[in-house]
């Protein structure tokens, strides 16, 4: 797409307006229901849906298509980021109220960190054709490893602070609890961090590992920054609120990470069909309906084996356990 610098600065203008909005909405420390999280999850896809009928409608089909593709791969990719989320507020112990609060500024800073990320990644493949041979190869790999993890049951593990935060929180110091919503306070005559930082900084950090496989990923079904950055805002903007609404259905999704390493593992294939094909070499090149087509049969297939396995799962566990459960109970679980 031929975009304008006005456009670019009306798209960046109104994503700001919209986080905002979101950020008024949550100012106020509290516990997020499910009814409320249902409904911006449904704001959020809501205005994704007519951004891409938006480029349909001026853009015509190819760049409606690719934002549509990329941005379902990168919401499918942020909610494994979610199980990480979640071992990161279980190892701080963040207060249920505050929560939102850490998720909020934590997205923001992805953002900012994609956006660096979307502008560099541009920059290279202008300049080396060659960089999609890397990207295919590096997806390939991210591919192989999300299944390694899966077959580990890695989710299960405790979060592992890296070695950046370490730092900073050595540099610094850290209050012993949390207070409200401060980010630094005065203890014994010292600023210190105070817990909230320090999850939002770790929240922040991991964001730049997700990004190394997302990034390359997106660029693997369109080479147009500007649908790079809008799929990739419009999937991480929603990501608070998902959070609260699938929170206790993580643990049900036990096939995403196959099913995210086939959707990496084609796209990685399909980056190096295309570097052949920019080298001259006469290979087919996978379109973006088939793309499409193909990320969403998986994702469907790979949630309902997941809601398959667990429900037999669960039905299993009462006769494992111990004597038959009351048949009215069993009823009522099932």
């Amino acid at each position: 797409m031929n975009v304008s610098l006005s456009t670019w600065l009306l798209t960046v203008v109104a994503l700001c307006v919209l986080v905002a909005v979101d950020f008024f909405i949550g100012r106020k420390p509290h516990d997020v229901s499910i009814k409320e999280a249902g409904i911006w999850s449904a704001v959020w896809v809501a205005l994704a849906i007519a951004f891409g009928l938006g480029l349909l409608a001026f853009g015509g089909g190819k760049p409606a298509g690719e934002f549509f593709a990329g941005f379902i791969t990168e919401k499918s990719l942020s909610v494994d980021n979610l199980f990480v989320f979640v071992l990161i507020m279980a190892k701080f112990a963040v207060p249920s109220q505050y929560q939102q609060r850490v998720l909020m500024i934590g997205v923001l800073m992805a953002l900012v960190l994609r956006a660096v990320f979307i502008a560099a990644g541009a920059a290279i493949i202008s300049s080396f054709s060659w960089v999609f041979y890397l990207f295919g190869a590096f997806l390939v790999w991210t591919a192989w490893k999300l299944v390694q993890d899966a077959r580990k049951d890695s989710h299960d593990e405790e979060y592992e602070e890296n070695k950046l935060l370490k730092a900073v929180e050595k540099r610094f110091g850290v209050a012993d609890r949390y207070h409200g919503t401060k980010l630094w306070v005065e203890e014994n005559g010292k600023r210190v961090m105070t817990p909230m930082l320090v999850v939002m900084l770790a929240i922040g950090s991991t964001d730049v590992l997700f990004a190394l496989d997302s990034i390359p990923a997106i660029y693997g079904l369109t080479q147009d920054p500007y649908i790079v950055f809008t799929a990739n805002a419009f999937a991480l903007m929603g990501l608070r609120q998902l959070y609260f609404l699938i929170g206790g259905l993580l643990k049900k999704l036990v096939h995403l990470s196959y099913g995210l390493s086939i959707i990496l593992g084609f796209i990685g294939v399909k980056l190096v069909l295309h570097a052949l094909h920019e080298s001259g070499v006469h290979v087919p090149e996978i379109s973006i309906p088939f793309s499409l087509g193909f990320i969403v049969l998986v994702l469907g297939v790979t949630t309902a084996t997941s809601l398959w396995a667990t429900r037999n799962q669960r039905q299993a566990l009462p006769a494992d356990e111990g004597p038959d459960p009351d048949p009215e109970q069993a009823s009522q679980q099932a």
